[in-house]
């Protein structure tokens, strides 16, 4: 009499398969009939070879190591163990996302491979210590910020700040605000919403997990007819700091040129200052982010112009001698 499991064989193969090999974990007939067991599925050797052919015309990558027992194992999957291991990288290192999901994320990244190699990814995780965002909603507000995007409706939310006791302080007293979502992004290791404001005819964004009690509301979006530029607004905009956008003209050493283009894109022009110095004008919207990035290069960069922006650097770095005056 055949086991009740008898028609789930061929899935319980691949599952076997798929868990218990890779190149470096293989698997012969009869042990394949020995697991097959601890599901309750008998099998024989002739309709092993007929479901693994079956397999592989499916699309499964099956390869075979001829020997006195021919050794079976899965060869390339979806994903590849170094691509893996950039998503658990990833996942790691996003401050957005809870150490609790986290370890839930990267639990079922290790289900991507073989178990083995599962647990050489477990190797690599180092959640524990890393700056983590305390907000486990900000995955329902992703969703819900996606529907209303592609719906094209306007949204109300809450959003607050963080006290010295880590205690939620609302903006606008508590009031919602209310705005049309245009799309999001991942920048600084933080999830933002970029959002347009026709009054002013502009952009602005939010901390995704700073966001709370997301609703979807009836109310079109009257968005701009032209594609908004992610990329654009986010070289323009330091760390996700807004303000308002100002031409600058930044003087640098020739050996930060790659930063310059990392940071603003090939497309800008670096203008030769002397054999060892370019400049070059982005426009950029100006705040204590962006300033302290162009302090970080120390005496190799300087900003040229315009006065008001060399002004605010100066009263930085005396803000910042006056705390080691002795």
């Amino acid at each position: 009499m055949k086991h009740s499991n008898q028609k789930l064989k061929l899935l319980y193969l691949l599952k076997i398969l798929m868990e218990k090999t890779d190149e470096e974990h293989t698997i012969t007939v009869p042990q394949i009939i020995e697991e097959l067991r601890k599901y309750d599925i008998s099998a024989e050797r002739k309709s092993i070879y007929d479901d693994l052919e079956c397999l592989e015309l499916y699309g499964i990558d099956i390869c075979m190591e001829k020997g006195r027992a021919n050794e079976y194992y899965i060869g390339s999957r979806e994903f590849e163990l170094p691509e893996l291991k950039l998503l658990v990288d990833s996942v790691q290192a996003s401050k957005f996302i809870t150490h609790k999901k986290s370890m839930e994320l990267i639990s079922k990244i290790e289900h991507l491979t073989s178990n083995a190699n599962g647990k050489k990814l477990q190797r690599q995780v180092f959640v524990t210590n890393r700056a983590k965002t305390m907000n486990e909603r900000i995955y329902y507000n992703v969703d819900i910020i996606h529907e209303a995007i592609a719906a094209n409706r306007m949204i109300t939310f809450k959003y607050f700040d963080l006290d010295i006791h880590k205690n939620k302080i609302y903006r606008k007293n508590g009031d919602n605000y209310k705005e049309a979502p245009v799309s999001l992004t991942w920048d600084d290791e933080n999830y933002y919403l970029i959002t347009y404001k026709e009054k002013y005819g502009s952009y602005t964004h939010y901390r995704v997990d700073k966001m709370e009690n997301i609703s979807v509301t009836d109310a079109e979006c009257n968005l701009p007819d032209r594609e908004f530029d992610i990329s654009e607004y986010a070289k323009s905009v330091f760390g996700m700091f807004g303000g308002e956008k100002t031409e600058v003209t930044i003087e640098f050493v020739n050996e930060l040129a790659g930063v310059v283009f990392d940071q603003f894109g090939t497309d800008i022009v670096l203008i030769p200052v002397d054999e060892s110095h370019f400049k070059c004008s982005v426009k950029v919207s100006v705040s204590r982010k962006f300033l302290s990035w162009v302090m970080s290069f120390g005496n190799r960069a300087k900003i040229l112009a315009p006065d008001d922006v060399i002004g605010e650097m100066m009263d930085m770095i005396e803000d910042i001698k006056a705390n080691y005056i002795v």
